[in-house]
């Protein structure tokens, strides 16, 4: 029996969603014993050799770091729909890619009839990944017979399973109308915006199997709201079962710091990327300040960026404990109300305090029933689902009714013994919710209510009073999927005098029960706070 051993340390340290698999010395077992993930490891030592450099044609073995990422996205005992993979350039994402595709198109992971597809933002990104696959073809003599290249379309055919893979590209305007089984996402840290129309038509075409795969690979976005940033954060944050994520990053800015190298560039430790040509860039990149934003991200794999994201992870997952129904029967609650568009999200969040201080929290959100899949398509986020599964509530009709809403309200808080303290509300449309209430029974007077405008003023003392408290551990919010949404998505931008803001036109996706969540809390908290860095949620 082969005895199984953990990862190095540097390996353990980037797994940031996923179990950590143990190597076994999969190179002396059988091949019947293996494990899917150690077939792909065979196959590529047994079958395949490096295509060039130093080790051109000896066998290709991967290092550590690419063989973990392999048997986390294979072997894990829930089926993977996405791996993510990021570090710093030239450090063998491409290679790790490459024998996985080829493990696709001719190795252990073929299957009849399907179609493999890589996609980069540029025709010069898409082909590297087809150029490395192709030599590494032409290499490796095992292969021949097994494959037909394409050059001018940058396709590889498997020829005894009728596997076609294909290397798209955004400005090319291809891929529409396929059932991919397996897609590779290449250097998607380019991609700016929160979402792609393109990629967006590629992840639609996943649907046809139920064992299909997207594998996004990348250094970091510079940005915190950029497509990439927002997958990376979100797989830290919600550790959702069938995602995994390895991100290899420098803890810290520092350009010299060699621990900060091998940390954001796990071959140095194989020897397969220069140590010199690393200390060559930063050196330039301390002679030239204008170069060391760049050395930051493309070397170190850290984000440089104007904007945000509100909310490290870590501090939103350590406050993830479930709110007691009873703290807010007992004590009452204050609701935060941001109402929505006619046919877009609307949500009323109700908090209490506990004995200890401990702030409780729940959302209720609410859309239309008439176009949820069209939204869930656009968003990306699965309304139906979560409807389906009673985390929001799909009002019926094409928009969301304020009758509907006020009187859902009344059943779910008033009529369960929860008395309202207040209701604090942005200004938008809110006459017409007022007069719904009243006639619904949800109505208590004038000074039950309380304007909360949504400008700097209004919103900063509200955001460093919520970060004050889940800096300290005093709030539970359950980690519900809407309260999850929203904290994943959520950019704080500054003026002059420093006082911020959350920002709904840059975040990646809705945070409506974030800002219903700033209103509801603030009464709650202490005016009076315990100095705490709060330069350290900055994700």
């Amino acid at each position: 029996m082969a005895r199984a051993k953990l990862p190095p340390k540097y390996v353990r340290d980037a797994i940031k969603c996923g179990a950590t698999p143990k190597i076994r010395d999969w190179l002396e077992l059988p091949i019947d014993k293996l494990t899917r993930g150690e077939r792909v490891l065979r196959f590529a030592a047994d079958h395949l050799v490096f295509p060039e450099g130093k080790m051109a044609g000896q066998p290709l073995i991967l290092d550590p770091f690419q063989q973990v990422f392999i048997l986390a996205a294979f072997d894990h005992k829930v089926h993977i729909k996405k791996a993510i993979l990021s570090m710093a350039r030239r450090g063998g994402k491409t290679l790790v890619m490459a024998v996985i595709c080829l493990a696709y198109v001719v190795g252990p992971l073929k299957k009849q009839n399907t179609l493999i597809r890589s996609a980069a933002m540029t025709r010069e990104q898409a082909g590297l990944l087809w150029r490395l696959m192709n030599l590494t073809c032409q290499m490796s003599p095992d292969l021949e017979g097994l494959y037909r290249s394409v050059p001018s379309s940058k396709k590889i055919l498997g020829i005894t399973k009728n596997v076609e893979y294909q290397s798209l590209s955004r400005d090319a305007k291809s891929g529409h109308g396929q059932a991919i089984y397996a897609l590779v996402v290449d250097e998607c840290g380019q991609i700016d915006a929160p979402n792609d129309d393109f990629l967006d038509m590629l992840f639609s075409s996943l649907g046809t199997f139920e064992d299909s795969m997207t594998f996004l690979i990348s250094t970091q976005a510079p940005s915190d709201a950029a497509f990439f940033s927002v997958e990376l954060d979100t797989a830290e944050r919600e550790q959702t079962p069938g995602v995994i994520s390895h991100l290899y990053t420098a803890p810290t800015s520092e350009l010299h710091d060699e621990k900060n190298w091998y940390a954001a560039n796990p071959s140095l430790h194989g020897g397969y990327r220069s140590k010199d040509d690393i200390a060559t860039s930063a050196k330039n990149a301390e002679m030239i300040p204008a170069k060391q934003n760049g050395f930051l991200n493309l070397f170190l794999n850290r984000r440089v960026s104007l904007q945000s994201v509100w909310l490290a992870p870590t501090v939103w997952k350590a406050n993830a404990g479930v709110p007691n129904w009873s703290v807010f029967r007992e004590n009452g609650v204050h609701v935060g109300l941001d109402l929505a568009e006619k046919n877009d999200l609307c949500c009323a969040v109700i908090a209490a305090r506990d004995a200890d201080g401990i702030i409780h929290a729940y959302p209720f959100a609410f859309t239309p029933m008439d176009g949820i899949e069209d939204r869930s398509r656009r968003d990306r986020v699965p309304y139906d689902a979560f409807a389906r599964d009673g985390i929001l509530t799909a009002v019926p009709g094409k928009t969301i009714d304020n009758d509907w809403v006020a009187e859902f309200l009344r059943v779910h808080v008033l009529d369960e013994g929860i008395e309202i303290n207040t209701i604090e509300f942005d200004r938008w449309k809110i006459t017409a919710f007022r007069a719904a209430c009243e006639r619904n029974g949800l109505y208590y007077g004038d000074s039950t209510w309380n304007e909360v405008g949504q400008g700097y003023k209004d919103q900063s003392v509200r955001i460093e009073a919520l970060e004050t408290a889940l800096l300290q551990e005093k709030v539970r919010h359950g980690a519900h999927p809407i309260f999850n949404l929203g904290a994943a998505s959520a950019i704080s931008v500054s003026d002059p005098t420093g006082a911020k803001k959350l920002d709904k036109t840059k975040a990646s996706n809705k945070i409506d029960a974030i800002i219903a969540l700033l209103m509801a809390a603030y009464p709650l908290i202490s005016q009076t706070h315990t100095e705490v860095d709060v330069m350290s949620m900055i994700g």
